[in-house]
């Protein structure tokens, strides 16, 4: 598949993510996403750095070891990733992940790849559904990428 042969549809949507949050996503170490509510898509998502950073995030142990030398770009589509589930740690349970913020939905993330160089893009709260020409200069980046 190229950038020119994407499918029509709703098989992808946008996800805005504050840093570092997102980088922490890319490096692989975070593989879910703390949400306020259920999400019932099981889909493709672009990674959106959102312009806001949540600076006293920084000062977390296990943030600051893992994006440690990364870039942070903001207002860009950073990369993209699968949702594979998405779940709510039973109350009292260990929680699922290191990441995961108890009574959040943690969306599971996989299939994780980076782009080579962020696409600008304005994001916005809730899944949004990307328009095709964000998604073209997405793809254009990621030659080798099938559903």
């Amino acid at each position: 598949m190229n950038a020119a042969t994407l499918p029509d549809g709703d098989w992808i949507r946008g996800i805005s993510i504050k840093q570092p949050w997102t980088t922490a996503i890319l490096t692989g170490a975070k593989q879910v996403e703390n949400r306020p509510q259920r999400w019932s898509w099981r889909t493709w998502v672009l990674l959106h750095a959102s312009q806001q950073i949540d600076r006293p995030a920084l000062r977390l142990p296990l943030v600051a070891r893992t994006i440690r030398d990364q870039p942070m770009n903001t207002g860009a589509v950073v990369g993209i990733a699968r949702i594979t589930d998405c779940h709510q740690d039973s109350e009292g349970s260990v929680p699922c992940s290191p990441w995961a913020l108890p009574g959040s939905w943690h969306l599971e993330l996989g299939d994780v790849q980076e782009l080579p160089l962020p696409v600008p893009a304005r994001g916005q709260l809730g899944p949004w559904k990307p328009a095709p020409d964000l998604l073209y200069q997405v793809f254009q980046q990621l030659p080798g990428f099938r559903l």
